[in-house]
């Protein structure tokens, strides 16, 4: 049965390209949407009017050569479907308030919240036969909308890759007790070359039937002292290369050294030449950011094998427009980057000079501090790319950061799901999950899930039982 989804801003504003995202099914924008999206894009929040654009652009690309009639009973929705879905404006200024189906009216605030959710409450009286759904990312809204007679109100759930959070990839996985001992048949080989220049390393070829949860780029580890790598995976065959556990305790970056070994997979996967993007997630004061760090000075200063270092985050609204401020880029940025200077202390701090230390770093390693507003359009060569906090971002801002990433570079994506600071997403939402669901079937994408704060004993206590 054909259902009617009545469309929030926010949705729009969380995936431009929503109206797509309802199969065969008729989708309703009500003219209070329009005039929402008309007022946020020209907002100073280069994130959000970006964004409110590229939502009416998507809706005109579809309703631009239909009539008044026409826009108002649906136009089909682009798809490679047979049975298409349908796109209409409602005009619900025109709703009377007089009819029998109770609507939200308050005489003094006319919230727009309201407007919109009287359109699917008008719609549901109309045609008993059609289901009628409320799709917003505004629990408040939800509650009203409920509480106000509508029978179906749901989130926005295209970009929800995991029903539990508990389910997301954590880049490894262990095994219990000898995982050789599993295994009946195996076929091992030895190389001349190992990853990172190693004295040869060792493969081994078994059935899938072994890993069949395994993915690219996973480390498997057991209760003993076997690690490895994926290194290639097929339908049948897992290629597993085999890495030394007490040499990945022993790794060193630029003074670094893992702490757990956790913090040593994380080391061992961003060294990776064939590793492209790199997602770390984790509690807070678990090394993320550090590690990430600490290799780009690796591979910028000692191994010449990028041009710069290019550091970046979401500022929060307070600072959705940094233009107007005097001083340079990261002189704007350097309140909501100090994360990095306080990791280059820990790197530097027991230098006989370390505040100039980290000055004559900055300078040498080329490192540029960018908001991510000021980011889009451009192309990155060469480069070694962090992204801080990433949780707070969505699919689609994440996307439009990543397709950025030019010939010779590498990303490394950072965020703590347990600190959203942005009210329509959720673990489940973020763009950070979405990211690792979808990347972890690519052959040059790495995740690792870094756990325990070694930040301090007290970051530790606050991390588990605050």
């Amino acid at each position: 049965m054909k259902k009617t989804f009545v469309i929030d801003t926010n949705v729009l504003l969380h995936d431009p390209m929503a109206v797509h995202a309802f199969n065969e099914h008729q989708v309703i924008i009500p003219m209070t949407v329009l005039e929402e999206l008309d007022a946020i894009k020209d907002r100073r929040d280069k994130d959000v009017s970006r964004e409110a654009r590229i939502a009416i652009n998507a809706i005109d690309s579809i309703l631009a050569n239909a009539s008044p009639k026409q826009i108002q009973s649906g136009v089909d929705i682009p798809s490679t479907l047979e049975t298409k879905g349908t796109l209409a404006i409602f005009p619900d200024q025109l709703i009377e308030h007089t009819q029998s189906v109770p609507l939200l009216n308050n005489p003094v605030h006319h919230y727009n919240d309201d407007r919109i959710i009287n359109v699917a409450l008008h719609l549901q009286g109309q045609d008993n036969n059609t289901e009628v759904c409320l799709v917003t990312k505004d629990i408040n809204m939800r509650l009203k909308a409920k509480g106000s007679g509508l029978e179906n109100v749901e989130d926005y759930r295209k970009d929800k890759v995991v029903e539990d959070i508990s389910l997301m990839a954590t880049g490894y996985e262990q095994y219990e007790g000898d995982f050789w001992s599993q295994v009946e048949n195996v076929e091992s080989v030895h190389s001349g070359q190992g990853s990172q220049g190693h004295h040869g390393t060792v493969t081994h070829k078994l059935n899938r039937n072994y890993t069949p949860d395994a993915y690219p780029s996973m480390l498997l580890f057991d209760e003993k002292k076997f690690a490895g790598y994926v290194s290639d995976i097929n339908e049948n065959t897992i290629h597993i290369e085999h890495l030394d556990r007490d040499k990945l305790m022993l790794q060193n970056l630029w003074g670094l050294k893992p702490r757990n070994f956790e913090q040593a997979m994380a080391f061992h996967l961003i060294q990776r030449d064939e590793i492209d993007m790199m997602v770390m997630t984790g509690p807070a004061g678990s090394g993320k950011t550090l590690i990430a760090l600490a290799y780009g000075l690796h591979a910028t200063m000692e191994e010449k094998r990028f041009d710069k270092i290019i550091v970046a985050r979401s500022t929060p609204p307070m600072a959705e427009d940094i233009g107007f401020l005097p001083g340079t880029e990261e002189e704007k940025m350097a309140p909501w980057l100090a994360a990095f200077d306080d990791n280059l202390e820990v790197l530097h701090g027991t230098d006989e000079n370390a505040m100039g230390t980290i000055e004559y770093i900055k300078e040498r390693a080329n490192i540029q501090f960018k908001s991510l507003n000021f980011m889009r359009g451009r192309s990155f060569n060469n480069a070694y790319i962090i992204i801080d906090e990433a949780q707070g971002l969505t699919q689609f801002q994440l996307k439009s950061i990543i397709t950025r990433v030019g010939s010779n570079s590498k990303i490394v994506v950072l965020g703590n799901l347990a600190q959203i600071d942005n009210k329509y997403i959720t673990p489940l939402t973020s763009g950070l999950t979405y990211l690792v669901e979808k990347s972890k079937q690519f052959e040059h994408a790495a995740i690792m899930h870094v756990n325990g704060v070694e930040r301090s004993r007290l970051a530790a206590f606050a991390e588990t039982h605050l």
